[in-house]
């Protein structure tokens, strides 16, 4: 069991230089071929259950170290860093409100490396959380979407309404009679998490708790689900600065115009030194912002001890989510830029940074962190107490 902050990023960094030869055909294949064997190295490295409580035979990690780890991972490939996303999410539900029975047998799944995946968010409603799938009578009917890690995982946890119309959260094993879960994941970036959808039909429920409740007093799951968020985007953006500086070095040459001006290699152009400094200073910001906020979430703890800690961590997260996003959209445009139109060549895809940011900076609308980052800021309104911020 991996059992310090150290030991997490070092096990972050082998996972990344395994996943690293194969990152091109994992995005060209998509929902074609299930990355099982990149999710395998993932699955097998100890890093699912670094954030499990101490109490309960975890080493307790907090967000710092989980940051990191995710930072590490998508600045290679961030598909697979957020596959198990939504799994560090339901750990820390675990945590605030698992009754005895659930976090032990959840946890120690969890510890052997058997990864839960997610089905909360739906089609066909209002927004995404208008729920149509029902628990009752201890089984399961619905259907999902966005189901990220749901197709590989040992569980799956599934938000539905219960017979007295509260929301719950129903944990089912993924190899149960009535769990389907399908490939029809065609996105722009980020394919290889193939989040397409999931069915339950009649599913039989072990294991249940109440997930309204979660969101009714002040929490941290929100933002501690939004760390993880925000690191992969973080993680992109050095990813992009780093294949643009390969491609630099290795590959690119200097414009007509540059070479006019005197410039031998693209490296000369003082263009190119201008936009890779200004890139590279902005990729630190939000490297140093994620950390802040990482920080931030460490010292308030899961449990706030009252609203305004759950808005200072919450706004913490928000800052460094919004920024890291606009960074990885830039560094991810500015690597052409730079490098010129031979960057371009469909061997080297480096368009999938510029994709796979542009696809998870939609999972929710930056706009709304700024505002709330505003509201507070100018007339002291706290932010919603909900789990996407």
């Amino acid at each position: 069991m991996i059992d310090s902050h150290d030991a997490a990023v070092a096990a972050a960094h082998e996972v990344a230089a395994a996943l690293a030869p194969g990152v091109i055909r994992r995005d060209r294949e998509g929902a074609a071929t299930v990355p099982a064997d990149a999710l395998a190295v993932l699955d097998g490295s100890g890093l699912l259950g670094i954030t499990v409580p101490a109490a309960d035979g975890g080493p307790g990690l907090g967000p710092s170290t989980l940051a990191e780890v995710i930072r590490v991972v998508a600045a290679v490939d961030p598909a697979i860093a957020q596959v198990p996303q939504a799994h560090y999410l339901l750990v820390d539900v675990l945590a605030a409100h698992g009754d005895d029975t659930t976090r032990a047998t959840l946890y120690a799944e969890v510890l052997a490396g058997r990864r839960i995946g997610n089905a909360i968010a739906e089609r066909g409603g209002t927004h995404a959380q208008d729920l149509r799938t029902r628990y009752a009578g201890g089984r399961l009917t619905g259907r999902k979407f966005y189901t990220t890690g749901a197709l590989t995982s040992a569980w799956i946890a599934v938000s539905a309404l219960g017979e007295d119309g509260r929301q719950v959260l129903a944990f089912v094993r993924r190899d149960a009679g009535g769990v389907t879960v399908d490939t029809d994941w065609d996105v722009i970036g980020q394919r290889a998490t193939i989040s397409g959808t999931a069915t339950f039909t009649d599913v039989e429920v072990p294991l249940v708790l109440d997930y309204a409740g979660a969101y009714e007093v002040p929490q941290q799951l929100g933002a501690r689900a939004q760390v993880v968020h925000a690191a992969i985007e973080v993680g992109i953006a050095g990813g992009a600065l780093r294949d643009a500086r390969a491609y630099l070095r290795e590959r690119a040459r200097p414009s007509t115009e540059a070479v006019r001006a005197g410039a031998v290699t693209a490296t000369d152009d003082p263009h190119v030194l201008h936009r890779y400094g200004r890139v590279a200073a902005r990729v630190r910001a939000a490297e140093a912002l994620l950390a802040d906020a990482a920080r931030t979430l460490d010292g308030i703890g899961l449990i706030p001890a009252d609203a305004a800690e759950a808005a200072r961590g919450s706004l913490a997260v928000a800052a460094a989510k919004a920024f890291g996003s606009e960074v990885a959209l830039e560094a991810a445009s500015e690597l052409f830029q730079m490098c010129g139109t031979s960057a371009t060549a469909a061997k080297y895809d480096l368009d999938r940074h510029w994709r796979n940011s542009r696809t998870h900076t939609l999972h929710d609308p930056l706009d709304w962190k700024y505002h709330h980052l505003g509201a507070y800021e100018l007339a002291d309104v706290q932010p919603p107490n909900h789990g996407q911020l």
